[in-house]
């Protein structure tokens, strides 16, 4: 990851914020089917936490400093745990079918992982 890292030129080349992006494009779609009562509970939490992660991946991306990077992926492998949760939850209510998107948001979680090492271990800053 930190050679793709080091060629990329933007937040949206990077393969963990395009498969973070296919994860939150997922969770619309199913949020899109939930019962109206929680148009304003559990879909609008589940859309928020899912954005987060690609967000904050994309946030971090420029940031300059190694320390600011490392928090900002903190910030989306926090976002990625908790619609972990959400996804459960939904399973638990009856809602929907979530193991496509469990598996999609394990392979981010494998990947962002990897990138977030990748940045803790690069060079030190000056």
């Amino acid at each position: 990851m930190a050679d793709e890292r080091a060629k990329a030129r933007s937040f949206s080349e990077l393969i963990v914020w395009q498969k973070a992006h296919c994860f939150v494009l997922a969770v619309y779609r199913l949020t899109a089917t939930f019962p109206k009562q929680e148009t304003y509970g559990l879909a609008m939490q589940m859309r928020r936490a899912a954005v987060s992660i690609p967000a904050n991946i994309a946030e971090g991306f420029r940031r300059r400093g190694k320390s600011e990077k490392a928090r900002f992926m903190n910030i989306a492998e926090s976002s990625l745990e908790e619609s972990r949760y959400y996804l459960i939850l939904t399973d638990d209510l009856g809602y929907g079918t979530t193991h496509p998107l469990r598996g999609q948001l394990e392979e981010v979680s494998r990947l962002l992982g990897s990138y977030a090492n990748s940045i803790r271990s690069s060079v030190p800053e000056p």
